[in-house]
């Protein structure tokens, strides 16, 4: 979900910086969000990266100028790509991604390596890295540090009246995508029924994300039985973010929406719901801008309480997130991919 996430954020800001451009996506016919993909897309039985065949007959009949690869794709399709003058941007969010993408035959068809996470989480390029760069002269590496769209003040104020909350009054809790993952395939319940327990304690909490089968209710009818449970279902991401900005404490995954409650500059905690989510965590807590909690609804609630009832902690957790200063990285995208369809000066005209 983080990668479909991340590449229609990128989608949609091209669309809108260039009117004119075509955008298609390759994506597996079994992904959740795939029956409501907003772009043209071709659906393949599961990833891409299994697919060489179908995405070469796609590269070869459609011929981008650019194509992104986030955290999939193989050699071969990355020649196929180079061999057909196609521009090729490759996304890691994994260490293991980034070790492929730093092999010696992939810099040479890289034209960019975009690392999904600022550099205090990913990392700083080693002494290996940069040695490589320097002799290849190639791909440029830029960090996106958070994909992070943003409303506008209108649309918070409409997104606050219709759970009827005001701003720094509530605590928001986001599961994520809701895809499972090995070993945590009940991780949303378990932030659902943290959120429920928050409720029940008098706390105001918003919960935004998949709801139980079977729960037939509407945030109106919630309301009634219960003034502080405010559940609405997955929202855009703008939306999303205007809530993050707008509340008092943030209790998420340890994927992207991390990311996004720490660029908001709002204190949050944060339990993992994948293996690599727990490194992520770690980096962030010793980064003093997340507090971490196990997946468990007792141990999200405990430590919510906890910043919910120290005041100053709460306020300096938010304030060391907000002087981090993250990039928006969908403007970072946005100038490498003005730099990568640029057109050539004419040589006459050198």
């Amino acid at each position: 979900m983080g990668e479909y996430a991340r590449c229609l954020a990128i989608a949609r800001a091209a669309s809108l910086r260039w009117p004119g451009a075509a955008v298609h996506f390759a994506l597996s016919r079994a992904a959740p969000y795939a029956a409501d993909a907003p772009f043209p897309n071709t659906l393949l039985a599961s990833s891409p990266t299994f697919h060489s065949a179908a995405i070469i007959d796609l590269l070869e009949n459609w011929r981008p100028d650019v194509v992104i690869f986030d955290n999939a794709g193989r050699t071969v399709q990355l020649r196929a790509a180079r061999r057909l003058g196609v521009r090729i941007v490759f996304i890691s969010s994994r260490r293991r991604q980034r070790r492929k993408a730093f092999r010696l035959r992939w810099m040479r068809l890289l034209d960019e390596h975009w690392i999904a996470y600022p550099d205090f989480i990913a990392g700083r390029l080693s002494f290996l890295e940069k040695l490589k760069l320097k002799m290849l002269g190639r791909p440029v590496v830029r960090y996106l540090d958070v994909i992070f769209s943003r409303a506008d003040t209108a649309q918070r104020s409409a997104v606050l009246a219709r759970i009827g909350c005001g701003a720094g009054t509530f605590v928001l809790v986001v599961p994520g995508g809701g895809t499972g993952h090995p070993g945590a395939a009940d991780a949303t319940p378990r932030f659902l029924a943290a959120a429920r327990a928050l409720a029940a304690r008098g706390v105001a909490t918003v919960y935004v994300g998949p709801r139980d089968a079977g729960d037939t209710g509407t945030p109106e009818t919630d309301a009634v039985r219960d003034p502080n449970w405010h559940r609405l279902g997955p929202l855009p991401q703008a939306t999303l973010a205007e809530l993050m900005c707008s509340a008092r404490l943030i209790v998420a995954n340890g994927g992207s929406t991390l990311l996004q409650a720490i660029a908001c500059g709002n204190a949050c905690v944060a339990a993992p719901i994948a293996r690599d989510q727990a490194e992520r965590i770690r980096s962030c807590v010793a980064a003093g801008v997340a507090v971490a909690a196990p997946l468990d609804a007792a141990g999200m609630v405990r430590a919510a309480e906890r910043l919910l009832q120290d005041e100053p902690a709460r306020a300096a957790l938010a304030a060391r997130a907000a002087r981090l200063g993250l990039a928006d990285g969908v403007e970072v995208a946005m100038q490498a991919l003005g730099h990568l369809v640029a057109p050539v000066p004419d040589a006459a005209a050198r």
